[in-house]
């Protein structure tokens, strides 16, 4: 789907480095379909001599004649770049817009980068550095489903994809995109409980680390819920019961849920 595709990405911090790696490993595009930009000349030569693609400052000229511009930007910044795109021309042939900016809707990118401009929301994570990450795209209202599936497959070289109504990407940005720092504290606090019985904090950490990547492929290998996995370890009487009661005493489900509910609520006010 991408093999005769123009890519510029613009905007080369962590996620726009992650994306353009992602995609020449996975051998769907050469170097030669990618463009990217950078701050200063500075970044932009660095960056360009070590992935080996064309790298600038003019978002502009990477955008010209572009089939898809990913627009790896702060939230704070994609009014202002949008508008530079479409003052110089570079969105006339209408590329397909895709964003990851938290909170920016669709509608609010369709209203400054022009008529009939398709555009597609993405929420990546930061696990898609190492491969391992979650994306969730959503089209605007001038993106097809072709629009949609090229976007999908932009995002699978860093690891899984998903599509949904843009009316829940608050709560994903919540969820699959804050949701890695909910779990690093969750996993910090599993090895203090270790260290605190005795164990060498670098082997605890390995640990709790190594038993939260195996829980979790444990539910996407086996499609059983959560609940039902728990209940295979809780024996009656038992130690792990034990542990489950006063993680409950301290509200634990509550209190990861609202974490989830107040992040969402959050990512819905960077738009506004």
């Amino acid at each position: 789907m991408l093999s005769d595709k123009r890519i510029a990405v613009v905007g080369s911090g962590t996620m726009g480095r992650a994306l353009v790696g992602g995609l020449l490993r996975s051998g769907k595009v050469g170097a030669g379909q990618l463009r990217c930009t950078a701050r200063t000349r500075g970044s932009a030569e660095k960056l360009g001599g070590e992935l080996g693609i064309a790298c600038g400052v003019d978002n502009a000229e990477a955008a010209h004649g572009a089939d898809i511009v990913v627009l790896c930007v702060k939230p704070k910044d994609v009014q202002k770049v949008v508008e530079g795109l479409r003052a110089k021309a570079s969105l006339d042939h209408a590329p397909l817009l895709v964003s990851i900016a938290a909170g920016i809707s669709t509608g609010f990118i369709e209203g400054i980068a022009g008529p009939g401009v398709p555009v597609v929301r993405a929420m990546p994570n930061t696990p898609c550095f190492i491969g391992k990450g979650m994306t969730v795209v959503s089209k605007g209202a001038h993106a097809t489903d072709e629009h949609a599936a090229m976007a999908l497959d932009i995002f699978s070289t860093m690891g899984k994809t998903m599509e949904l109504e843009e009316k829940h990407m608050d709560t994903v940005t919540a969820l699959s995109a804050s949701g890695p720092a909910f779990i690093y504290v969750v996993l910090e606090s599993l090895a203090d409980g270790g260290v605190m019985r005795g164990l060498p904090r670098g082997a605890a950490i390995q640990l709790a680390a190594q038993m939260t990547l195996g829980a979790a492929e444990m539910v996407l290998a086996t499609g059983r819920h959560p609940a039902a996995l728990k209940d295979d370890v809780t024996t009656p009487a038992g130690c792990t019961i034990a542990g489950i009661l006063a993680l409950e005493d301290g509200r634990i489900r509550s209190v990861l849920a609202r974490g989830v509910e107040i992040a969402a609520r959050a990512a819905g006010e960077l738009g506004k």
